[in-house]
């Protein structure tokens, strides 16, 4: 049976800092709107704040549906999935807030990131708890995880920031979402210095 948790701590801080995949789920406050369910998964780049916060490192793509559904609303929900040993689900409901590459709060945020900080990062995502829960998850496959993908981290590293600011504004759907809602704020600015 499932249960609600008051933080994220001991049990489920180790569950979730384990898990090499989780997803976000977020959507627009529009009835017809588009839900858009993300999977999130270049290692290092999720860090449990404190027992009620947890940020994930946003890099390029092809959208940026979860940033427009933060910007106009804030709801958010993450989870992860045991994939290998006792089944178990767990999942973070909450509001989030995109904290972008002029934001005084980025760079310090990104220094908790140590090797995940990477080139093609937009934004990093700060997720405060309402609800923590978890259930069994019998139902969900084990499988076994092979190794992370390099595409992504070796597309975008090919780019200087420039180039990945003229990626971000030459994307459908990265200044401007599915449903039409505001989504990453163009043009991209540059990374501050450390």
């Amino acid at each position: 049976m499932g249960k609600i948790y008051e933080r994220i701590d001991g049990r489920l801080r180790t569950f979730i800092e384990e898990q090499p995949l989780f997803f976000t789920g977020t959507a627009p406050l529009t009835g017809d709107g588009h839900v858009n369910i993300s999977p999130k998964g270049r290692s290092g780049s999720l860090r449990v704040l404190d027992d009620r916060t947890v940020a994930y490192l946003d890099f390029g793509g092809s959208h940026a549906e979860t940033i427009a559904h933060l910007r106009e609303n804030g709801r958010i929900t993450l989870m992860w999935c045991a994939f290998t040993g006792p089944p178990n689900i767990v999942r973070v409901h909450g509001t989030g807030v995109p904290v972008y590459r002029d934001d005084p709060r980025f760079a310090e945020l990104v220094k908790e990131f140590d090797d995940a900080d990477a080139p093609g990062l937009r934004a990093v995502i700060v997720v405060t708890a309402k609800l923590i829960s978890d259930t069994c998850g019998f139902a969900v496959p084990l499988m076994d995880y092979r190794e992370e993908r390099t595409l992504h981290a070796e597309y975008f590293g090919r780019k200087s920031d420039d180039e990945f600011a003229s990626y971000c504004e030459g994307k459908d759907h990265v200044a401007v979402s599915l449903d039409g809602l505001p989504a990453l704020p163009l043009p991209l600015p540059p990374r501050p210095r450390s």
